[in-house]
């Protein structure tokens, strides 16, 4: 039902008139020290991309990539509880995994899901009128930037880490329920990358309004340096650049945060205005940082940001 024509989040197989599989693999290396969190986010990471297609996790497996020498077992195994924190959180099963040497460590997961195929939801159906949600702050790629330059306090740290290990199983229930049309979630593309993948498939124009992003604390302090600055940015902007229209007043700042690759970011989904602002007050009041974040209007592939 969904392969590799739309790049979207996740495979999506029909197995019956009633099941379909959805099927997604991701892996990372650490964004942060420890091992248990680390291991948190990269499972919460790759999760995600059930979630973006509308289906709830199955089963998962571990993919782990461990340097020879340097990393103790008991990191290993703590890495792995990690995961394992987050699978059970999601309602999954871990049933195996692979390990391979490697120079870096890597860890991710591939998992198997299953959504209604009358209920696959993609970034092919945004439609003019509706308007776009986000539901976590941007900032992942600075603020972890900053802390490997020693330079983020411990309430930013905290910030991010809360952000990263947040999974989005219950944003996207929530969004379910409103009628969405298009939905995706922001990762390593960054919010420029995965909008632009919406207004491509859709056939549509995002416009985006900038001062209403939600930013982690600290983002301006990482924008201060280039040393902080991801060089995932960089190719994020080179590669959309052609679906990139900017109309903010500070377009240098607003280019390095729509860039900005993220790590287990937020949703973005595209839906009817009503049920954009019922959505975004019931999340609010979980503890979600939703907001209404732009528009959708008639165009072909572009991302406005104002």
């Amino acid at each position: 039902m969904v392969g590799l024509a739309t790049g979207d989040d996740s495979g999506v197989y029909r197995l019956t008139d009633d099941i379909a599989l959805v099927q997604t693999v991701d892996m990372i290396t650490p964004v942060v020290d420890d091992p248990y969190t680390f291991g948190q986010i990269a499972a919460a990471n790759s999760l995600s991309d059930v979630y973006a297609m509308g289906g709830e996790a199955l089963t998962a497996m571990n993919i782990l990539c461990l340097p020879k020498k340097g990393l103790e077992p008991e990191r290993v195994g703590e890495i792995m509880a990690g995961g394992a924190s987050k699978i059970a959180e999601a309602g999954a099963v871990l049933v195996g995994g692979h390990t391979i040497e490697n120079p870096e460590l890597v860890f991710g997961l591939s998992v198997t899901g299953q959504v209604h195929p009358d209920r696959v939801l993609t970034n092919a159906g945004a439609k003019v009128g509706d308007v776009l949600v986000l539901t976590k702050p941007l900032g992942t790629g600075l603020i972890n930037s900053l802390e490997k330059a020693g330079r983020a306090t411990r309430a930013q740290i905290a910030g991010v880490t809360k952000a990263m290990t947040q999974l989005n199983r219950a944003a996207a229930a929530c969004l379910k329920r409103f009628g969405v049309n298009a939905l995706t979630d922001v990762t390593g593309f960054g919010l420029l990358g995965h909008a632009a993948g919406i207004a491509c498939q859709s056939g549509v124009e995002l416009h985006i309004d900038f001062s209403a992003l939600p930013l982690l604390d600290g983002v301006d302090e990482a924008l201060k340096s280039r040393k902080t600055i991801p060089a995932g940015t960089k190719g994020n902007l080179d590669a959309y650049e052609c679906r990139l229209a900017m109309r903010n007043g500070d377009a240098k700042r607003a280019s390095l945060i729509v860039g900005d690759p993220q790590t287990s970011g937020g949703l973005l989904a595209s839906l009817p205005e009503k049920g954009a602002r019922e959505a975004v007050e019931l999340l609010q009041g979980e503890g979600i940082e939703a907001v209404v974040v732009g528009t959708v209007e008639a165009g072909n592939g572009t991302v406005v940001i104002l």
